[in-house]
């Protein structure tokens, strides 16, 4: 089985140098254990519902709803054209309720209030469960019950924490997408493309490259207090496994981002994909020296002045580039 390396002791230095310098995803045991949000839950859900209230300031938030038969499996309905489940703005506080009282039901409704930006919902919350090892970066919070959220990529770093209740989470590195079968970019689940496969329950006979995913698989539970670091790109289904579960995430990325990556992906299926294989082979060497560098510099052979285009990225260029792209895309 696949492992994955554990953390009970970090400082800001340590996680730098030692996890996120690694590229591997790594549990962080025990990094939030000393939360007020955290040990709110261990008292009783309905103790920590009482202190995410006391710190909610009314403003509406994205909330998921499914119906009974869902088993908390948010995900397509029919056809990848709808959905199974609803969504609109709701107040936290109503949805927490809603929440309390779907633990007594054995088949609840799933609810599940998705990303919402704690400064803008709760900033005391921000104040007193700090993440120490990221400073300024601007947390998130998720709400719900039993649910699954299909593996997904994420182009930031992410560091997951759980407040209350278990979470599993299931990882793939980044080079499994061809083997996941990523969903439709146009109707997305939570605005990411997902894998049509569920992680836990695949159906091989359709999805047959599915099995060599599974043996890249990293399979990890947290409790309340455990956080998960998970590297740009690595793929993630999460399992949220109590009837009331709270986490906390945060999403960041140092890398200077001039331009959107999907626009270039887009651009370039646009003009390149559906030329003859001859034609594609030499993109694709070209995309490689010019693109894909691995950091070194392909035009060092030539002077400064006659990089042009090619060279590194200046504002003055960037400005130059997205003008002449506005151009070309020009009926």
């Amino acid at each position: 089985m696949n492992s994955i390396a554990i953390f009970d002791t970090l400082t800001p230095q340590d996680f730098a140098t030692g996890v996120h310098a690694s590229g591997q995803p790594a549990i962080l045991k025990d990094v939030v254990k000393d939360w007020p949000a955290v040990k709110s839950g261990r008292q009783s859900d309905e103790a920590l519902v009482d202190y995410l209230k006391a710190h909610d300031n009314g403003q509406v938030a994205g909330v998921y709803v499914g119906a009974p038969e869902i088993r908390g499996n948010f995900f397509y309905g029919t056809n990848t054209r709808n959905e199974n489940f609803r969504h609109g703005p709701t107040p936290i506080p109503m949805a927490l309720d809603r929440l309390l009282q779907e633990r007594a039901n054995a088949n609840p409704q799933s609810i599940y209030v998705q990303s919402a930006i704690i400064a803008k919902h709760m900033p005391g919350f921000a104040v007193e469960n700090r993440l120490d090892l990221l400073p300024g970066v601007e947390p998130r919070i998720w709400i719900g019950n039993a649910a699954v959220t299909r593996a997904h990529y994420d182009l930031n770093y992410n560091i997951a924490c759980v407040v209350a209740g278990r979470r599993r989470f299931h990882l793939f590195p980044p080079e499994q997408l061809v083997n996941l079968y990523p969903g439709p970019f146009d109707r997305t689940i939570g605005g990411v493309p997902v894998s049509m496969v569920d992680a836990e329950n695949p159906d091989l006979d359709r999805y047959p490259r599915f099995a060599e995913a599974q043996k890249t698989r990293l399979t990890v539970e947290l409790e309340a207090g455990d956080a998960l670091y998970i590297p740009y790109g690595w793929w993630h289904q999460v399992h949220s496994l109590s009837r009331f579960n709270v986490l906390v995430n945060y999403w960041w990325d140092e890398a200077p981002q001039p331009a959107a990556p999907y626009d270039a992906l887009f651009h370039t299926i646009l003009a390149i994909r559906d030329m003859p294989e001859d034609h594609q082979a030499l993109w694709k060497t070209v995309f490689d020296y010019y693109v894909f560098t691995g950091g070194g510099d392909p035009l060092a052979h030539l002077a400064d002045g006659d990089k042009g285009s090619l060279g590194p990225l200046t504002p003055e260029l960037i400005r130059r580039i997205k003008a002449s792209l506005r151009k070309s895309l020009e009926p």
